[in-house]
C-alpha cells in the first residue's frame, strides 16, 4: 500500500523489509547463482527461516536500514537497498544493493532507489560519506556507482572469493554536497 512507502520516487519506492516479503521471491534470489554472482551471497544455501530472522532483526538495529525496493504500480517486492555499518561518530555508511526481480534489470531501478537512499542519508540522516565496494568483474555495479556520482577510491586486492577464483573489489566513494558545516 503506498501508504507504507518510506520514500517514494518515480517508478519505485522503499520501505521497510515485512514478514510478507519472506513469502514471495526473497529466499529464490539468494539462492541463484546468477543474482548472486558478484556478492558474498549464494554461498550457503538460504531458507525462509533465515530469512525471517533476518527481517525481524532489520527491526531493531541502529547500524543498518534495510529497504524493500517496491514497484509502485504492480505494489511487488523487487530487491533490496541499505545503508549498512553506519558510524554515526564518522558519519559515513555503506550503501548495498539486491535487485532480485531479474526482470527489473537493466532498466534503471537501482539508479533510482541508490539516489533517493544517498539523498535521504546525507539530509536526514547527516551523513557525510557514502561508500561501496564491487567486485572487479561487476561492470554494472561499477557503472552503478559513478552514475551515482561516486568516485572510484582505491581496489582491494584479492578479496573475494567466487567460483574458486579470487577477484579484486573497487571501492568508491561520495561525500555529502548537501552538508552545511
Amino acid at each position: 500500500m503506498a501508504s507504507d512507502f518510506f520514500i517514494k520516487g518515480n517508478i519505485i519506492a522503499l520501505r521497510r523489509l515485512t514478514l510478507n516479503d519472506v513469502e514471495g521471491n526473497y529466499d529464490s534470489w539468494l539462492n541463484d547463482q546468477e543474482i548472486t554472482k558478484y556478492n558474498s551471497h549464494g554461498r550457503f544455501p538460504m531458507s525462509k527461516e533465515s530469512l525471517i530472522e533476518y527481517v525481524k532483526n532489520s527491526y531493531s538495529t541502529k547500524n543498518s536500514l534495510i529497504l524493500a525496493i517496491i514497484d509502485i504500480y504492480q505494489n511487488f517486492h523487487i530487491g533490496n537497498i541499505s545503508l549498512q555499518n553506519i558510524n554515526w561518530i564518522d558519519r559515513n555508511a555503506e550503501i548495498a544493493f539486491l535487485l532480485g526481480e531479474k526482470s527489473y534489470w537493466g532498466k534503471g531501478i537501482m539508479l533510482e532507489a541508490g539516489g533517493l537512499l544517498i539523498k535521504h542519508g546525507f539530509r536526514s540522516l547527516n551523513l557525510h560519506r557514502i561508500y561501496c565496494g564491487t567486485s572487479s568483474e561487476n561492470i554494472g555495479m561499477q557503472k552503478l556507482a559513478f552514475k551515482l556520482g561516486m568516485k572510484q577510491e582505491g581496489k582491494r586486492q584479492e578479496a573475494i572469493f567466487k567460483d574458486g577464483k579470487y577477484y579484486d573489489i573497487i571501492e568508491f566513494g561520495l561525500i555529502n554536497k548537501y552538508e552545511v558545516l
